[in-house]
């Protein structure tokens, strides 16, 4: 038997009677701290799927939550069976390109989340390094805050600040690595880690998936614009443009979805999944 504990902006979580949490991706998708109230096919399931082979390819990184648990069948292909962790409260992020808001922090100042940059960097420039850039995990429908290192451990202490941004890197570059063979940039990713009963950190929730990261083909990366992505750079882009009528400094939410972007954003996330798993989608629903 399963109890509901709480949804959030993609997944819902239900505890099982051994203690075990399953967790959920529905096919919601958020942008701009918002729900949008049109989901998109398959999104859960091809979400789950990649966070599963990330996470057996990324075991020596770092630990993940994952247990061996019988899933319900109602969830088959969408949910994974995870140890409860105590979660560290900011977003741990690392870019390796510049775009989003670090671009716009960088426009500013010269420097994303305290770390200088050199001149010259444009939509797309390829960083000197990965760098990592935390930031706060706001509130459903409140905005995530880019914080510098010295903010981070003033709250958590410094070695722990350590250890995070450690992890945070490790887990890019793997990734970067990865994909890379298969024609694909992660321009930058967010994961989450939490300690475990033992006081151990792991990784949960998902990693590099088209919703936690951004995905560019590396033949048309082309820095001074926004770059063409297998992710759901493709909704924010259609949001912002004049075509959505919304105004996103009014405070209102999104529009609904028209049917051309939930089926191009579908076919960006299958690709992102076929292109760096290398195999055929299958509907893992049995």
């Amino acid at each position: 038997m399963l109890t509901h504990l709480y949804s959030g902006k993609v997944r819902e979580v239900y505890r099982a009677d051994d203690g075990s949490l399953v967790i959920v991706a529905s096919d919601r998708i958020s942008a701009f701290d918002f729900i949008l109230d049109t989901p998109i096919p398959d999104k859960g399931k091809i979400l789950t799927q990649m966070s599963l082979w990330w996470f057996d390819r990324l075991a020596d990184v770092v630990p993940n939550h994952l247990v061996d648990a019988v899933i319900p069948a109602e969830f088959a292909g969408r949910a994974m069976a995870c140890m409860p962790l105590r979660m560290v409260p900011f977003e741990c992020v690392a870019r390796g390109y510049l775009t989003g808001s670090g671009l716009a922090e960088y426009r500013r100042d010269g420097r994303v989340c305290g770390v200088s940059l050199p001149p010259g960097l444009t939509d797309g420039s390829r960083l000197p390094e990965p760098i990592f850039t935390p930031a706060t995990k706001a509130a459903q429908g409140e905005h995530d805050e880019n914080i510098t290192f010295d903010q981070l451990a003033d709250t958590v202490g410094a070695e722990l600040a350590a250890e995070l941004r450690r992890i945070t890197l490790a887990v890019y570059q793997r990734g970067a690595a990865v994909a890379a063979d298969r024609g694909i940039i992660v321009a930058d990713t967010k994961i989450e880690l939490g300690f475990d009963s033992d006081g151990a950190l792991r990784l949960g929730d998902e990693v590099l998936t088209p919703d936690s990261s951004r995905f560019w083909p590396a033949d048309r990366w082309e820095p001074g614009h926004s770059q063409p992505s297998f992710d759901k750079q493709y909704v924010r882009d259609w949001l912002t443009s004049p075509e959505s009528g919304w105004d996103r400094d009014a405070g209102g939410p999104p529009p609904p979805l028209p049917d051309y972007v939930i089926s191009r954003t579908r076919t960006a996330y299958l690709e992102a999944y076929q292109r760096i798993t290398g195999a055929a989608w299958i509907d893992r629903t049995h």
